[in-house]
């Protein structure tokens, strides 16, 4: 039978060692707020229910769980008395009668579902609390986890250890697994008798151990509970993220040729047999389906890239991109809510926003579609198979109808028929010596203001 489970991840920490405006927990890795990973973490290991405890900025906090279907709940802890207080905050929740209890922090993106698995499992084996722990040479600073067998009897503060414990490598990772029938209760007794005053949760390990219930610990990586307080640290856990997802990356069919270079967001998608040359960063909302090719020193945000389509170098393609199969886009080229059609061919120093692009169209270097009037957006529709010369002006709204030829140098303000032939420049007039005589007059300007 599967077991219910029910996620607290706290997220009403103040954070102000980020030096920052915005709650903690609202500043992303790989485009993705710190507490959504954590809730991301927790509906991966099987979460019936996760719900949040929030604080500062709870107001954006509880909009980000609103993204959810169906939204998450989220509960306010309106005093910081510690963490055993912030996580009965829930009570309510706490109530409903789930299998298992889950906590996690919302400062914490990099706990893994395996984790959060294995903890669950020991308390499917019938331990009332399961702690996950990890080991570390360097280890001042952390709760030392004190082991009788395989029963954790307490969890040791660095302050409080002796000399003996504190040369103990296993350490508090802070996220644990309680027994949903016993949680409420053990919570409940938590004292605050402190230098602080504050409820502490890691206590539930030694009031578990006096009631003679098993208490366990599973060991993970160090990176999976290192949290966030500061600026320096969240561009530590933003490394071991990318690096992690290169890997995956990788592993799963796709090659990164300087793997260092590239970063992605959480929600990339990039299927087998795709290649991405170096320094190469995606931001969210990217698909690149199998076979094309992601020149170097491009960036993609929001963007669809068809089977065995090109992109760059240095390309970018903004939201509402969609390249279809074979499409090429260039270098220095910007694309932005733009279809770009099967095997069309905008190679170079272009510009393409609100438009789309027939199939096998070329589009020569230097166009640009003026898009925007100040206060309005138009679209500008190019047809299959169309030539657009070089250095070309599409003033939207307007049609270029399929196998129509723009001339270089125009601006077009009208729409061009199917196979027509449109130029919108002046005629060249040449005047013989004439660039003699401005060359000479510039020179003697020059002169006179030397």
């Amino acid at each position: 039978m599967t077991r219910t489970c029910l996620s607290l991840v706290l997220a009403a920490g103040e954070g102000t060692r980020m030096k920052s405006s915005r709650a903690k927990v609202l500043h992303e890795v790989a485009h993705r707020p710190l507490v959504l990973h954590a809730v991301d973490a927790a509906i991966g290991a099987g979460s019936t229910e996760t719900v949040l405890v929030v604080g500062r900025d709870a107001e954006s906090v509880v909009g980000l769980v609103g993204t959810f279907e169906p939204p998450l709940r989220a509960f306010s802890q309106l005093e910081r008395l510690g963490t055993a207080h912030a996580t009965l905050a829930a009570r309510e929740a706490l109530t409903e009668g789930f299998d298992d209890v889950l906590i996690l922090f919302g400062d914490t993106p990099l706990v893994r579902p395996e984790t959060l698995l294995a903890a669950r499992a020991e308390i499917a084996a019938g331990a009332a609390v399961c702690v996950v722990g990890f080991r570390t040479p360097r280890p001042t600073g952390y709760g030392r986890l004190i082991l009788n067998g395989r029963d954790l009897v307490a969890i040791r503060e660095h302050k409080d250890a002796s000399d003996e414990e504190r040369r103990i490598e296993l350490c508090n990772g802070g996220v644990m697994a309680i027994d949903g029938r016993r949680a409420l209760d053990l919570l409940s007794r938590i004292g605050n008798e402190n230098a602080k005053g504050e409820y502490y949760l890691t206590d539930i390990v030694s009031l578990a151990h006096g009631d003679g219930l098993p208490v366990r610990m599973v060991v993970a990586d160090e990176e999976d509970v290192l949290g966030v307080n500061t600026r320096l640290e969240l561009a530590r856990v933003e490394s071991i993220w990318q690096a992690r997802r290169r890997d995956e990356m990788m592993l799963a069919g796709v090659t990164l040729q300087a793997p260092d270079t590239v970063f992605f967001a959480s929600d990339t998608v990039i299927e087998p047999d795709v290649v991405i040359e170096p320094n190469v960063v995606f931001g969210p909302g990217v698909h690149i389906a199998s076979g094309a090719v992601v020149h170097a020193f491009s960036h993609l945000e929001g963007a669809r890239v068809g089977p065995k389509a090109s992109v760059g170098p240095f390309a970018r393609l903004r939201p509402g991109a969609d390249l279809l199969a074979r499409a090429k886009v260039g270098n220095f080229v910007e694309i932005k809510s733009t279809t770009v059609g099967e095997g069309a061919k905008v190679s170079h120093l272009t510009y393409l926003g609100d438009a789309s692009v027939g199939a096998e169209a070329n589009i020569g270097a230097g166009t640009i579609t003026c898009n925007y009037d100040g206060f309005n957006k138009y679209r500008t529709a190019i047809g299959a198979g169309a030539f657009i010369g070089s250095n070309s002006a599409l003033v939207a709204p307007v049609l270029i109808g399929d196998g129509a030829y723009v001339g270089s140098g125009s601006i077009i303000t009208e729409d061009v028929p199917a196979d027509a032939l449109a130029i919108g420049r002046a005629r060249q007039v040449v005047k013989e010596g004439r660039g003699r005589e401005i060359n000479e007059r510039n020179a003697a300007r020059k002169a006179g203001r030397s």
